[in-house]
């Protein structure tokens, strides 16, 4: 069962993403040498309401970049990494991202709904403000990531391996975590109602109001009426 931790209890501590690295003079994207191809390496670079809309790449890199009201909406993304990168107020709605690694980047304001995340990996990522009603991020392995204020109903965690990760003042309604693999995990002030695969949160420590939302979760799976 999940541990329910109130306040003054033992709540693990969580360790804090890594920043991004980014130089404080990054030069404009230019067009079409810094577009997002297949095989592209794109280094030092700040992209402003670009469009990358209903592409297909593979095996693309990016590193010290950062993107500032993009749409990336409906784009394939495969083989790739972005490495010590931002995303400000970006659109990843119906973004299909298999194997895509995400490395010391922050990701704020965007929207994600509808994405799908899956076998990637995401190591020092935070996210703040971001909607993601519903994505998936199915087999992901995310290590040392913080979900902050996020509206994340509906998201998909199954078989996924988390550790070191902490979920503060997010919408978790309806989430799926079946399968899961979890180390020292974190639910700080979230909303956790008909959470799905409650039993896979096994060692995570919920604060807050959550902790008795979880509790009904795991007591409708080990088929308990309440009257």
């Amino acid at each position: 069962m999940a541990q329910a931790t109130q306040r003054g209890g033992n709540v693990p501590r969580i360790k804090n993403p890594a920043a991004p690295h980014i130089s404080p003079t990054l030069r404009l994207a230019e067009m079409p040498a810094d577009d997002l191809d297949d095989d592209a390496i794109i280094k030092g670079v700040k992209f402003e309401s670009t469009h990358f809309v209903g592409l297909e790449v593979e095996a693309a890199e990016a590193e010290g970049c950062a993107f500032e009201n993009l749409r990336f909406t409906g784009t394939s993304l495969r083989r790739s990494q972005f490495t010590d990168c931002t995303f400000d107020t970006c659109d990843f709605a119906q973004v299909s991202a298999h194997d895509v690694s995400l490395i010391r980047c922050t990701v704020s304001g965007s929207r994600m709904t509808g994405s799908s995340w899956s076998h990637g990996t995401f190591r020092d990522v935070r996210f703040e403000g971001c909607v993601s009603t519903p994505a998936m991020y199915r087999n992901t392995k995310l290590h040392s990531v913080a979900f902050s204020d996020c509206r994340m109903q509906g998201a998909d965690f199954q078989s996924s391996q988390l550790h070191n990760v902490l979920f503060e003042g997010c919408d978790l309604t309806g989430t799926q975590w079946a399968n899961c693999q979890l180390g020292s995990v974190l639910f700080k002030n979230c909303t956790l109602i008909d959470v799905g695969g409650a039993a896979s949160l096994k060692g995570a420590t919920v604060s807050g109001p959550g902790s008795l939302e979880l509790a009904l979760s795991l007591a409708r799976e080990a088929g308990i009426q309440f009257e």
